[in-house]
């Protein structure tokens, strides 16, 4: 399996972006699927995600301000991310885990940066 992301960029403060990830290869089952991200200086955290087909997590962070969306026939998440703010500059990677018990196949990051 392989992960695809794409969107990162450059925007400015109160900005929006849309990040998609599409996965790819021999998926028979999702249990879970989201995004993670990188702040400078910081451990990888948990953004939004998918879990167990009826479960939406959000940081603290990001709630009301990003909304996850998927397509399940495609096998792909989308983050729409809306007033940005400098503090949501990232290196943001895309996830997912076919079982619980699994560990997190990771997609390439891609880059958000919110100028202030």
């Amino acid at each position: 399996v392989q992960l695809q992301a794409y969107g990162g960029g450059l925007v400015q403060a109160g900005g929006s972006l849309r990040l998609s990830c599409a996965a790819s290869g021999s998926i028979p089952s999702v249990y879970a699927m989201g995004w993670y991200r990188e702040r400078p200086r910081r451990s990888r955290e948990l953004v939004a995600v998918f879990i167990n087909g009826s479960n939406t997590e959000y940081a603290d962070s990001v709630r009301g301000r990003f909304s996850l969306t998927r397509d399940n026939a495609k096998n792909a998440v989308y983050l729409q991310m809306d007033s940005l703010k400098s503090e949501d500059t990232a290196v943001y990677y895309c996830a997912m885990k076919q079982h619980w018990f699994d560990k997190n196949i990771w997609g390439q990051g891609t880059q958000v940066t919110v100028s202030s």
